[in-house]
């Protein structure tokens, strides 16, 4: 067999779990030669399927080894079946006319269809354990994630080392080329098997839908490869049940892997291996929270904190272990990461995700830890949560919060005391003085153009005048927090004043131009912005940076510093959150009213009118998401 050495070859027939991690050590070692993944999933795949299809639960029960014993794979029909996909694919590619170094868009499309049109139409595809060659090969059977997979083999077959597996947290594609800058979708996703196959992947990354993550996608080298054969081993024999031997099997690759340092950039990996750990620790390796964390920065470093799922991994071991408030944390992370991207129909996976953390997992752990109740950034972090999920439904056709989602969070924050959830401090996005201090500033630039060159003085004088009778008529920021709890200083007249004059002069309508001094303040502020506090209360610094207008910034996440084995207890803190979502900004008040009105705040929730503010339209969606089996962490 052309993927083994001879000493390999005295393996077989491979029995147990370290046979298979010698070959894949061996495999990844080599400096000289590629691994082989044809060989490697073949391999795996035969055992995973051996131990999971058609295997009764109940012969787990009675059987306990020190070493399990897997069912033997012997050397011929592992080269009988190496040697069938090598023909599979060589015979549909005649490399005769194809002399380009590089493989071409031409090329691994042609490669894809012979994969394509081999496999059986009869099944339902996104069914557990069809990822592997063994699958292939033997049933002509696949998922999605196989057929990327097996078109980056059958190109490694050809001889074209150049095409790689690329993969977001739910889809599979390849790039290629000289430079790795030729995309290629190669299967479909989801219930509807749309035909894209052949086309590049930029559409989908220019629609900001979560299933490209906006170009942030896992890009593999070759052991990467190794390690995606790994990480989709699927240990499940039902629901409820895993085959012990296969998960054990999954957790010592993926190990080795870990320890050889091809891990570091694949986040959906390392949360597998965390949630291995969690369930059977392995003595004197990490506990499973620092795996959980280490995907969380693997995401930021290198994926421009672009997935969700690292974050809700972490979040279900916190839940799972009673550390709910940092489980709240985690989930709130995880929408901030999801309001980069507009909901479209292919997005049903993270849908689904989102929708139980929602419905039943908060609800669940606010039953569980009235603690929680009387912690303000409890509810800060649940507003942040709802208020990331309510932009993500911003640039969508689809809205996404119906009544399912918002009778639960009616319920949740209704549990809050008004005098707890009095004591956040809720700030819009873009307040309205911000943004009315720019559109005076445009109207001012505006009116100056066409001003008269021959204006007087006496125009100066009456604006001063119209000035000085309005400085009592003031607005309210909405970057206040409207509530009697907080504890405010004693405010200056003069700095009263001050506001108040400028308040005026944005809401006036009188085309003179402006007082020589609220001029200079407000060339002040394309550098600096005026602090409203400092003015008001004398807290903070008189200037604040000015803020992006473009795209909000990330809020920031407490993640770094999380301590599994500490939750704070305080009643008595001011959390602040930034909304930026027009329901959720549109809800401040009802949100921080001593007797919440549910019915106003469920009515805003699932308004309509809200949806596409600001942003593009895109094809027509028909369905909130897809009626497919909610996928496990290892498929």
């Amino acid at each position: 067999m052309a993927g083994l050495k001879d000493e390999d070859k005295a393996l077989f027939p491979v029995r147990s779990i370290s046979s298979i991690v010698q070959i894949f050590e061996k495999q990844l070692s080599n400096n000289n030669i590629e691994p082989d993944l044809a060989l490697l999933s073949i391999l795996v795949g035969a055992v995973e399927n051996s131990l999971t299809c058609n295997r009764t639960i109940a012969s787990q029960e009675s059987t306990v080894y020190d070493e399990p014993k897997l069912p033997a794979v012997e050397f011929n029909i592992a080269e009988t079946l190496y040697s069938k996909f090598h023909a599979i694919v060589k015979g549909a590619v005649d490399l005769s006319i194809h002399e380009e170094k590089y493989a071409t868009r031409e090329l691994v499309k042609r490669v894809s269809d012979v994969i394509w049109n081999s496999l059986t139409r009869s099944y339902y595809k996104d069914r557990a354990h069809l990822q592997s060659l063994y699958s292939y090969l033997t049933a002509n059977k696949l998922d999605c994630f196989g057929v990327a997979f097996a078109v980056v083999a059958g190109c490694q077959v050809l001889g074209f080392n150049d095409v790689h597996l690329a993969m977001s947290e739910d889809h599979a594609w390849v790039v290629c080329g000289e430079n790795g800058d030729e995309t290629v979708e190669v299967t479909w996703h989801g219930k509807g098997n749309e035909d894209k196959r052949g086309q590049p992947v930029e559409a989908g990354i220019a629609s900001r839908s979560w299933l490209y993550v906006n170009g942030n996608a896992v890009v593999c080298n070759r052991a990467m490869e190794v390690a995606t054969i790994v990480s989709a081993i699927n240990p499940s024999l039902s629901a409820t049940a895993d085959a012990a031997e296969v998960a054990l099997l999954q957790q010592e690759l993926l190990w080795l892997l870990y320890d050889l340092g091809h891990l570091a950039k694949y986040p959906m990996a390392l949360g597998n291996l965390g949630d291995l750990e969690e369930a059977a620790p392995t003595p004197g390796r990490p506990p499973a929270i620092v795996l959980f964390q280490e995907a969380i920065r693997s995401a930021r470093k290198y994926y421009g904190n672009a997935h969700v799922y690292p974050y809700t991994y972490q979040g279900g071991y916190l839940y799972r272990h009673g550390l709910h408030a940092n489980a709240l944390a985690s989930w709130a992370d995880a929408a901030d990461v999801l309001r980069k991207y507009d909901y479209s129909r292919d997005d049903g996976e993270i849908y689904k995700e989102l929708l139980e953390i929602a419905n039943e997992l908060i609800p669940h752990t606010v039953r569980a830890d009235e603690r929680l109740l009387r912690q303000p950034r409890c509810f800060a972090y649940l507003l942040r949560f709802y208020d990331g999920i309510c932009q993500w439904e911003e640039g969508a056709n689809t809205p996404v919060l119906h009544i399912g989602w918002a009778r639960p969070l009616v319920n949740t924050i209704s549990k809050f005391d008004a005098c707890i959830r009095a004591q956040v401090i809720i700030e819009c996005h873009e307040t309205e003085l911000q943004m009315n201090f720019v559109h005076d500033d445009e109207n001012h630039h505006t009116r100056e153009s066409r001003r008269d060159s021959n204006l007087d003085e006496g125009n100066h004088h009456n604006n001063d005048n119209h000035m000085n009778n309005n400085n009592n008529n003031t607005t309210t920021s909405n970057n206040n927090n409207n509530n009697n709890y907080c504890k405010t200083k004693e405010r200056s007249s003069a700095a009263r004043d001050l506001i108040a004059s400028l308040e005026s002069k944005v809401q006036s309508t009188n085309p003179a131009p402006m007082h020589p001094g609220i001029q200079a303040l407000t060339a002040a502020c394309s550098e600096k912005i005026l602090n409203r506090d400092y003015l008001l209360q004398g807290d903070g610094e008189p200037f604040v940076a000015p803020q992006e207008t473009s795209l909000p910034p990330t809020p920031s996440t407490s993640q770094e510093t999380l301590d599994p084995e500490v939750e704070e207890d305080s009643e008595n803190e001011n959390p602040r959150i930034t909304l930026y979502s027009e329901k959720m900004k549109g809800l401040k008040d009802l949100l921080l009213a001593e007797k919440l009105n549910t019915h106003a705040i469920s009515l805003q929730l699932t308004a309509q009118s809200q949806v596409q503010i600001g942003k593009k339209t895109r094809g027509n969606d028909d369905l909130g998401v897809h009626q497919r089996p909610k996928r496990t962490r290892r498929e």
